[in-house]
């Protein structure tokens, strides 16, 4: 299929404001990993992901790291930026994911929201000629106009027909006859899940999707969704920062067979190495939404970044420090490793800008911890607590949601 190239970058955007009320400005996208010594410290680690490493993602086998690509418009054509002010070129991007192809990784995130449409359209470049040895997962549940990607005043829209549309746009832009795994990417309050199932399934029937999943949903609305049309993954806020999915929702999961997809797995460059005790956020740290594009940063709107919060939160860093030095590996190779540790059926999706932090990602599935180790760091993590919530008060209103009875 032709890429849809009605949306250039530069062009019309969702507001900054709209993105919070629809819920959807989250993702798999972390910032670059840094650490002193980063050239000594990755001897134990392969030099490219294995092969004959798999994780279930459904009717999937996918590497155990994949790639999430977040990524937005600038002013500047050409040029898109993630939602904490890291730039690259579309080619750049381009390049990005096809470096992440030739060194084993097999799973892509997107979504229709990111951008809208720039991220699909992209990966849809990106992975021509390679399509039938990759997985492509992406989401719908914004109220975007498939057309004009301009944001209605629904704020989510899961309506059967919205969503057949949206789907129908998706894979023009990723330029494929399929789509791997879908999410819903945010719960919408007004319309059962039965019904949200109901269309997935005909699309399912017709081989436009492979596989379906919900991305922060509430518990009774996994179950319910199972029920009416079995779950491959659930797509979650996931990482030693933020470990709310592990009082229900892992356990959820491994009642009913669903896989874990974590977005954030770097807890928004928190545990890569980037951030200090005085690191500031967008335009003077300000929760200002009407900061430029240049110089906006989500995490200068969540409350676990605030200064006074930040410092406490340092405490956690030690801890994957500690861990990287002992292990002689990087920290957020840590972060991830510890992840995959977890669960068998755990797949992260860090997202960067560079070839060299994309390879130190996926190099991460090669560390392994012993079971007193992985009781200890489990313990070390378990003490700390983080201080401030995960996000923003408008965002938080479309995590965790259900979906009305049907009828």
């Amino acid at each position: 299929m032709k890429e849809n190239n009605n949306h250039q970058p530069g062009g019309s955007k969702i507001s900054r404001r709209d993105l919070l009320k629809a819920g959807a400005v989250l993702g798999g996208m972390s910032l670059l990993p840094a650490f002193s010594a980063a050239a000594t410290l990755t001897s134990n680690v392969q030099s490219s992901a294995s092969s004959t490493l798999r994780r279930k993602l459904g009717n999937l086998e996918v590497s155990p790291v994949g790639l999430g690509c977040q990524w937005l418009p600038t002013s500047k054509q050409g040029v898109v930026t993630d939602f904490y002010a890291s730039r690259i070129t579309r080619t750049e991007a381009i390049n990005l994911i096809r470096s992440a192809v030739d060194n084993g990784v097999t799973l892509f995130d997107t979504a229709e929201m990111y951008g809208p449409f720039v991220s699909e359209e992209i990966v849809g470049e990106a992975l021509q000629g390679v399509r039938n040895k990759i997985a492509i997962e992406t989401k719908f549940g914004g109220d975007i106009d498939p057309d004009t990607g301009k944001m209605g005043a629904r704020g989510m829209n899961s309506r059967p027909e919205h969503v057949r549309r949206a789907v129908e746009g998706s894979l023009k832009r990723l330029r494929t006859d399929r789509i791997d795994l879908l999410y819903q990417h945010r719960v919408d309050p007004t319309v059962p899940i039965e019904d949200v199932a109901g269309v997935v399934k005909d699309l399912m029937d017709e081989g436009k999707v492979l596989n379906w999943g919900l991305s922060e949903p509430g518990i009774q609305t996994i179950r319910r969704a199972h029920a009416a049309l079995p779950l491959a993954a659930i797509q979650n806020e996931y990482s030693m920062l933020w470990r709310g999915p592990e009082a229900e929702v892992l356990p959820l999961c491994e009642e009913l067979g669903i896989s874990f997809v974590c977005w954030s797995p770097l807890g928004m460059g928190f545990l890569s190495g980037k951030i200090s005790a005085d690191s500031k956020f967008g335009s003077g740290a300000t929760f200002d939404l009407q900061a430029s594009d240049e110089q906006f940063d989500f995490r200068a709107l969540v409350p676990r970044f605030a200064p006074e919060n930040l410092k406490t939160n340092m405490a956690l860093y030690a801890v994957v420090t500690k861990w990287a030095h002992r292990k002689e590996v990087l920290p957020s190779q840590i972060a991830l490793a510890w992840l995959l540790a977890q669960k068998p059926w755990i797949v992260p999706i860090p997202g960067t800008t560079k070839v060299a932090h994309m390879k130190q990602n996926i190099q991460a599935s090669s560390i392994t911890f012993t079971p007193d180790e992985l009781r200890e760091i489990n313990r070390d993590v378990a003490s700390i607590r983080i201080a401030g919530g995960r996000l923003p008060k408008e965002e938080e209103q479309s995590v965790g949601a259900d979906t009305p009875p049907r009828g």
